[in-house]
Protein backbone atom coordinates (compact mmCIF):
# COMPACT_ATOMS: atom_id res chain seq x y z
CA UNK A 1 0.00 0.00 0.00
CA UNK A 2 1.47 3.72 -0.89
CA UNK A 3 2.65 5.61 1.89
CA UNK A 4 1.84 9.41 2.94
CA UNK A 5 4.47 11.36 1.56
CA UNK A 6 6.28 13.79 4.09
CA UNK A 7 9.40 16.54 4.28
CA UNK A 8 11.28 18.00 6.84
CA UNK A 9 8.97 20.56 7.56
CA UNK A 10 5.90 18.94 7.86
CA UNK A 11 7.87 16.42 10.41
CA UNK A 12 8.71 18.84 12.69
CA UNK A 13 5.21 20.47 12.83
CA UNK A 14 3.59 16.79 13.79
CA UNK A 15 6.86 16.33 16.31
CA UNK A 16 5.81 19.62 17.79
CA UNK A 17 1.96 18.19 17.42
CA UNK A 18 0.78 21.18 15.53
CA UNK A 19 -3.03 20.61 15.21
CA UNK A 20 -3.58 18.55 11.73
CA UNK A 21 -6.69 19.89 9.85
CA UNK A 22 -7.31 17.91 6.73
CA UNK A 23 -10.06 18.99 4.05
CA UNK A 24 -12.82 16.44 2.77
CA UNK A 25 -15.21 16.82 -0.23
CA UNK A 26 -16.45 13.59 -0.22
CA UNK A 27 -14.14 12.44 -2.73
CA UNK A 28 -11.95 9.64 -3.49
CA UNK A 29 -8.20 11.74 -3.23
CA UNK A 30 -9.77 13.58 -0.13
CA UNK A 31 -10.67 10.20 1.45
CA UNK A 32 -7.37 8.94 0.96
CA UNK A 33 -5.54 11.90 2.24
CA UNK A 34 -7.32 11.45 5.41
CA UNK A 35 -6.51 7.89 5.70
CA UNK A 36 -2.38 7.73 4.80
CA UNK A 37 -1.60 10.70 6.90
CA UNK A 38 -3.68 9.35 9.98
CA UNK A 39 -1.68 6.38 9.67
CA UNK A 40 1.72 8.36 9.28
CA UNK A 41 0.51 10.63 12.42
CA UNK A 42 0.21 7.79 14.62
CA UNK A 43 3.93 6.47 13.66
CA UNK A 44 5.56 9.81 14.47
CA UNK A 45 3.30 9.90 17.39
CA UNK A 46 1.41 13.21 16.85
CA UNK A 47 -0.21 13.77 20.39
CA UNK A 48 -1.99 17.20 18.66
CA UNK A 49 -5.70 17.69 17.79
CA UNK A 50 -6.77 16.64 14.55
CA UNK A 51 -10.31 17.15 12.78
CA UNK A 52 -11.77 16.69 9.39
CA UNK A 53 -13.20 20.03 7.64
CA UNK A 54 -15.93 20.26 5.10
CA UNK A 55 -16.96 23.04 2.90
CA UNK A 56 -20.50 22.89 1.81
CA UNK A 57 -20.92 24.36 -1.18
CA UNK A 58 -25.07 23.96 -0.90
CA UNK A 59 -27.08 22.90 -3.67
CA UNK A 60 -24.32 21.87 -6.12
CA UNK A 61 -23.60 19.24 -3.54
CA UNK A 62 -24.56 15.43 -4.03
CA UNK A 63 -26.49 14.37 -0.96
CA UNK A 64 -23.88 11.58 -0.28
CA UNK A 65 -20.65 13.86 0.34
CA UNK A 66 -21.57 15.27 3.63
CA UNK A 67 -22.45 12.14 5.12
CA UNK A 68 -19.51 9.92 3.13
CA UNK A 69 -16.93 12.76 5.20
CA UNK A 70 -19.29 12.10 8.24
CA UNK A 71 -18.32 8.48 8.07
CA UNK A 72 -14.73 8.67 7.13
CA UNK A 73 -14.79 11.42 10.31
CA UNK A 74 -16.23 8.35 12.65
CA UNK A 75 -14.19 5.91 11.21
CA UNK A 76 -11.19 7.81 12.01
CA UNK A 77 -12.59 9.05 15.41
CA UNK A 78 -12.36 12.71 14.69
CA UNK A 79 -14.57 15.40 14.55
CA UNK A 80 -16.10 16.85 11.00
CA UNK A 81 -16.15 20.52 11.59
CA UNK A 82 -18.75 21.69 8.40
CA UNK A 83 -18.31 25.12 7.03
CA UNK A 84 -20.09 27.38 4.10
CA UNK A 85 -19.59 30.78 2.82
CA UNK A 86 -21.63 32.89 4.80
CA UNK A 87 -23.57 34.87 1.32
CA UNK A 88 -24.84 31.29 0.21
CA UNK A 89 -23.42 28.80 -1.97
CA UNK A 90 -21.63 27.88 -5.21
CA UNK A 91 -25.44 28.22 -7.21
CA UNK A 92 -25.65 32.00 -5.31
CA UNK A 93 -22.26 32.85 -6.45
CA UNK A 94 -22.80 32.15 -9.79
CA UNK A 95 -25.95 33.67 -9.45
CA UNK A 96 -24.44 36.95 -8.12
CA UNK A 97 -21.86 37.24 -10.55
CA UNK A 98 -24.13 37.15 -13.27
CA UNK A 99 -26.17 40.19 -11.45
CA UNK A 100 -23.17 42.07 -10.82
CA UNK A 101 -21.93 41.66 -14.13
CA UNK A 102 -24.72 43.14 -15.52
CA UNK A 103 -24.50 46.17 -12.92
CA UNK A 104 -20.99 46.53 -14.03
CA UNK A 105 -21.75 46.93 -17.45
CA UNK A 106 -24.36 48.83 -17.37
CA UNK A 107 -22.41 51.46 -15.12
CA UNK A 108 -19.06 50.84 -17.36
CA UNK A 109 -16.91 49.48 -15.07
CA UNK A 110 -16.10 46.84 -17.43
CA UNK A 111 -15.29 46.75 -21.14
CA UNK A 112 -17.36 43.69 -22.40
CA UNK A 113 -19.46 40.95 -19.89
CA UNK A 114 -18.07 38.74 -17.42
CA UNK A 115 -19.04 35.09 -17.66
CA UNK A 116 -20.67 34.17 -14.34
CA UNK A 117 -19.30 30.56 -14.40
CA UNK A 118 -15.97 29.32 -12.84
CA UNK A 119 -13.05 28.45 -15.33
CA UNK A 120 -10.43 26.27 -15.37
CA UNK A 121 -8.18 29.45 -14.94
CA UNK A 122 -10.32 31.26 -12.47
CA UNK A 123 -11.56 28.45 -10.57
CA UNK A 124 -13.32 31.17 -7.70
CA UNK A 125 -15.76 27.74 -6.97
CA UNK A 126 -12.51 26.36 -5.06
CA UNK A 127 -10.82 29.93 -3.58
CA UNK A 128 -13.82 31.61 -2.47
CA UNK A 129 -15.89 28.89 -1.37
CA UNK A 130 -13.32 26.07 0.13
CA UNK A 131 -9.80 27.70 0.79
CA UNK A 132 -10.89 30.89 2.01
CA UNK A 133 -13.44 30.12 4.04
CA UNK A 134 -11.68 26.89 5.43
CA UNK A 135 -8.71 28.86 6.22
CA UNK A 136 -10.78 31.10 8.14
CA UNK A 137 -12.01 28.71 10.20
CA UNK A 138 -8.48 27.18 11.16
CA UNK A 139 -7.60 30.77 12.43
CA UNK A 140 -10.39 31.20 14.30
CA UNK A 141 -10.49 28.09 15.95
CA UNK A 142 -6.53 27.82 16.71
CA UNK A 143 -5.67 31.52 16.68
CA UNK A 144 -1.65 32.09 16.21
CA UNK A 145 -1.02 28.71 16.76
CA UNK A 146 0.57 26.61 13.47
CA UNK A 147 -1.99 24.58 11.38
CA UNK A 148 -1.05 21.90 9.39
CA UNK A 149 -3.61 21.98 6.67
CA UNK A 150 -4.19 18.95 4.59
CA UNK A 151 -5.35 18.38 1.32
CA UNK A 152 -5.35 15.31 -1.42
CA UNK A 153 -3.88 16.99 -4.41
CA UNK A 154 -2.20 14.54 -6.59
CA UNK A 155 0.45 15.75 -9.13
CA UNK A 156 -1.09 13.44 -12.37
CA UNK A 157 -4.00 15.86 -12.26
CA UNK A 158 -2.86 18.22 -14.27
CA UNK A 159 -0.07 19.71 -15.22
CA UNK A 160 -0.34 22.49 -13.07
CA UNK A 161 -0.66 20.21 -10.16
CA UNK A 162 2.37 18.47 -11.17
CA UNK A 163 4.31 21.43 -10.28
CA UNK A 164 3.17 21.49 -6.18
CA UNK A 165 5.57 20.56 -3.62
CA UNK A 166 5.05 18.03 -0.68
CA UNK A 167 4.41 21.28 1.79
CA UNK A 168 4.29 24.97 1.68
CA UNK A 169 4.17 27.66 4.25
CA UNK A 170 1.28 30.18 4.17
CA UNK A 171 2.43 33.93 3.81
CA UNK A 172 1.81 34.64 7.58
CA UNK A 173 3.45 31.72 8.88
CA UNK A 174 0.29 30.10 9.96
CA UNK A 175 -0.68 27.31 8.13
CA UNK A 176 1.42 24.17 6.57
CA UNK A 177 -0.30 23.10 3.71
CA UNK A 178 0.64 19.52 3.49
CA UNK A 179 -0.20 17.05 0.20
CA UNK A 180 0.44 13.45 1.42
CA UNK A 181 -0.55 11.78 -2.04
CA UNK A 182 0.80 13.81 -4.13
CA UNK A 183 2.95 11.11 -6.19
CA UNK A 184 -0.16 8.28 -5.54
CA UNK A 185 -1.41 7.41 -8.68
CA UNK A 186 -5.96 6.77 -8.79
CA UNK A 187 -4.91 3.25 -8.51
CA UNK A 188 -3.15 3.89 -4.80
CA UNK A 189 -6.33 6.08 -3.83
CA UNK A 190 -8.74 3.32 -4.35
CA UNK A 191 -6.93 0.49 -2.59
CA UNK A 192 -5.85 2.57 0.49
CA UNK A 193 -9.90 2.83 0.42
CA UNK A 194 -10.28 -0.17 -0.01
CA UNK A 195 -8.39 -1.30 2.34
CA UNK A 196 -9.92 0.72 5.22
CA UNK A 197 -13.05 -1.17 4.63
CA UNK A 198 -15.36 1.99 4.37
CA UNK A 199 -17.26 2.78 0.72
CA UNK A 200 -16.07 5.11 -1.35
CA UNK A 201 -19.08 8.00 -2.28
CA UNK A 202 -21.41 6.00 -4.35
CA UNK A 203 -21.06 7.89 -7.54
CA UNK A 204 -17.63 6.23 -8.19
CA UNK A 205 -18.92 2.73 -8.74
CA UNK A 206 -22.58 3.34 -8.98
CA UNK A 207 -23.34 6.37 -10.51
CA UNK A 208 -20.32 5.83 -12.79
CA UNK A 209 -18.50 8.96 -12.31
CA UNK A 210 -14.46 9.70 -12.31
CA UNK A 211 -15.05 12.72 -10.54
CA UNK A 212 -16.73 13.61 -7.77
CA UNK A 213 -16.94 17.12 -6.61
CA UNK A 214 -20.27 19.24 -7.75
CA UNK A 215 -23.08 17.54 -9.54
CA UNK A 216 -21.94 19.59 -12.32
CA UNK A 217 -18.36 20.58 -12.22
CA UNK A 218 -16.21 22.75 -14.54
CA UNK A 219 -13.83 20.08 -14.82
CA UNK A 220 -16.05 17.36 -15.45
CA UNK A 221 -16.14 15.36 -18.93
CA UNK A 222 -18.63 14.77 -21.15
CA UNK A 223 -19.38 11.07 -19.81
CA UNK A 224 -19.43 13.18 -16.03
CA UNK A 225 -21.89 15.07 -17.07
CA UNK A 226 -24.18 12.81 -18.60
CA UNK A 227 -23.48 10.45 -16.13
CA UNK A 228 -24.77 13.37 -13.20
CA UNK A 229 -27.86 13.89 -15.33
CA UNK A 230 -29.17 10.72 -15.19
CA UNK A 231 -29.46 11.00 -11.05
CA UNK A 232 -32.77 12.16 -10.47
CA UNK A 233 -31.16 14.15 -7.72
CA UNK A 234 -29.50 16.36 -9.94
CA UNK A 235 -32.37 17.30 -11.81
CA UNK A 236 -33.61 20.58 -10.21
CA UNK A 237 -29.99 22.13 -10.05
CA UNK A 238 -29.62 20.77 -13.90
CA UNK A 239 -32.44 22.85 -14.72
CA UNK A 240 -31.46 25.53 -12.45
CA UNK A 241 -27.97 26.05 -14.11
CA UNK A 242 -29.72 25.67 -17.41
CA UNK A 243 -31.69 28.63 -16.50
CA UNK A 244 -28.61 30.50 -15.60
CA UNK A 245 -26.92 29.52 -19.33
CA UNK A 246 -29.87 31.30 -20.27
CA UNK A 247 -30.30 34.40 -18.43
CA UNK A 248 -26.69 35.25 -19.36
CA UNK A 249 -26.09 33.65 -22.90
CA UNK A 250 -22.58 32.13 -21.83
CA UNK A 251 -22.70 27.97 -21.95
CA UNK A 252 -21.32 26.58 -18.84
CA UNK A 253 -18.37 25.06 -20.27
CA UNK A 254 -16.87 27.41 -22.84
CA UNK A 255 -18.53 25.86 -26.04
CA UNK A 256 -20.28 23.45 -24.25
CA UNK A 257 -23.92 24.17 -23.37
CA UNK A 258 -24.93 21.94 -20.26
CA UNK A 259 -28.65 22.62 -21.39
CA UNK A 260 -27.38 20.41 -24.24
CA UNK A 261 -26.63 17.12 -22.16
CA UNK A 262 -29.84 16.43 -21.30
CA UNK A 263 -32.18 18.43 -23.07
CA UNK A 264 -35.25 15.78 -22.13
CA UNK A 265 -34.81 16.89 -18.66
CA UNK A 266 -36.15 20.33 -20.21
CA UNK A 267 -39.53 22.39 -19.75
CA UNK A 268 -40.53 23.42 -23.22
CA UNK A 269 -39.77 27.12 -22.06
CA UNK A 270 -36.85 26.17 -21.14
CA UNK A 271 -36.07 24.35 -24.30
CA UNK A 272 -37.06 27.50 -26.45
CA UNK A 273 -35.06 30.12 -23.75
CA UNK A 274 -32.23 28.16 -24.78
CA UNK A 275 -32.20 28.52 -27.99
CA UNK A 276 -32.83 32.19 -27.85
CA UNK A 277 -29.45 32.38 -25.57
CA UNK A 278 -27.51 30.50 -27.71
CA UNK A 279 -28.71 32.94 -30.79
CA UNK A 280 -27.60 35.60 -28.46
CA UNK A 281 -24.31 34.34 -27.06
CA UNK A 282 -23.27 34.37 -31.26
CA UNK A 283 -24.43 37.86 -31.81
CA UNK A 284 -22.99 39.22 -28.35
CA UNK A 285 -19.49 37.18 -29.35
CA UNK A 286 -19.98 39.25 -32.72
CA UNK A 287 -20.53 42.29 -31.22
CA UNK A 288 -17.45 42.02 -28.97
CA UNK A 289 -15.08 40.81 -31.24
CA UNK A 290 -15.00 44.18 -32.38
CA UNK A 291 -13.16 45.66 -28.93
CA UNK A 292 -9.19 46.26 -29.82
CA UNK A 293 -7.11 44.70 -27.55
CA UNK A 294 -5.99 47.90 -26.13
CA UNK A 295 -9.63 48.63 -25.05
CA UNK A 296 -9.88 45.49 -23.29
CA UNK A 297 -9.69 45.07 -19.56
CA UNK A 298 -6.42 45.17 -17.91
CA UNK A 299 -5.37 45.36 -14.17
CA UNK A 300 -5.58 48.55 -13.31
CA UNK A 301 -8.10 49.72 -15.85
CA UNK A 302 -8.18 52.00 -17.57
CA UNK A 303 -4.95 52.80 -17.94
CA UNK A 304 -5.36 56.11 -20.33
CA UNK A 305 -7.74 57.84 -22.08
CA UNK A 306 -9.65 56.81 -25.36
CA UNK A 307 -8.91 58.14 -28.32
CA UNK A 308 -11.93 59.67 -30.03
CA UNK A 309 -12.15 56.83 -32.64
CA UNK A 310 -12.05 54.14 -29.42
CA UNK A 311 -14.86 55.96 -27.89
CA UNK A 312 -16.97 55.71 -30.53
CA UNK A 313 -16.53 52.38 -31.31
CA UNK A 314 -17.06 51.70 -27.46
CA UNK A 315 -20.34 53.43 -27.73
CA UNK A 316 -21.69 51.56 -30.70
CA UNK A 317 -20.90 48.17 -29.21
CA UNK A 318 -22.63 48.90 -25.71
CA UNK A 319 -25.25 50.30 -27.52
CA UNK A 320 -25.72 46.85 -29.47
CA UNK A 321 -24.95 44.72 -26.28
CA UNK A 322 -27.36 46.52 -24.17
CA UNK A 323 -30.45 46.91 -26.90
CA UNK A 324 -29.53 42.65 -27.38
CA UNK A 325 -29.63 42.24 -23.37
CA UNK A 326 -32.35 45.32 -22.34
CA UNK A 327 -29.70 46.29 -20.38
CA UNK A 328 -30.50 50.14 -18.68
CA UNK A 329 -27.22 51.02 -19.82
CA UNK A 330 -25.04 54.68 -19.71
CA UNK A 331 -22.46 55.53 -21.47
CA UNK A 332 -23.82 55.21 -25.06
CA UNK A 333 -22.05 57.97 -26.40
CA UNK A 334 -18.35 59.47 -26.84
CA UNK A 335 -18.89 62.46 -24.17
CA UNK A 336 -19.98 60.37 -21.84
CA UNK A 337 -17.83 57.46 -21.95
CA UNK A 338 -14.54 60.15 -22.14
CA UNK A 339 -16.61 61.44 -18.81
CA UNK A 340 -16.72 58.21 -17.33
CA UNK A 341 -13.41 57.27 -17.92
CA UNK A 342 -12.12 60.35 -16.18
CA UNK A 343 -13.85 59.59 -13.34
CA UNK A 344 -12.75 56.05 -13.37
CA UNK A 345 -8.86 56.96 -13.29
CA UNK A 346 -9.51 60.17 -11.06
CA UNK A 347 -11.22 57.40 -8.74
CA UNK A 348 -8.09 55.45 -8.97
CA UNK A 349 -5.43 57.95 -8.81
CA UNK A 350 -7.35 59.54 -5.72
CA UNK A 351 -7.42 55.73 -4.19
CA UNK A 352 -3.55 55.03 -4.95
CA UNK A 353 -3.00 58.51 -3.06
CA UNK A 354 -4.62 57.41 0.22
CA UNK A 355 -2.98 54.29 0.22
CA UNK A 356 0.20 55.70 0.05
CA UNK A 357 -0.62 58.47 2.64
CA UNK A 358 -1.12 55.07 4.94
CA UNK A 359 1.82 53.75 4.39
Amino acid sequence: MARALSDAAVDDAIRAHAPVAIGVSGGKDSQAAALAPFRYLDAMGHAGERLLVHADLGSVEWKDSLPTCQRLADYLGVPLLVVSRKAGGLMERWRSRWQSSVERYEALSTVALVPCWSTPKMRFCTSELKTHVITAALKKRFGKQLVVNVTGIRRDESSRRARSTISDLSDDSLLLSWRPILDWSVQDVFSSIDASGIDPHPAYRVFGMSRVSCRFCIMSNIDDLTAATAQEESHDLYRDMVDLECDSSFAFQGSRWLGDVAPHLLTEALHERLHIAKSTAVFRQKIEAAITKDMLYVKGWPVRMLYDYEADLLASIRCEVSALFGFNASCLDRDSIHARYAQLMADREHKQSAELAYV
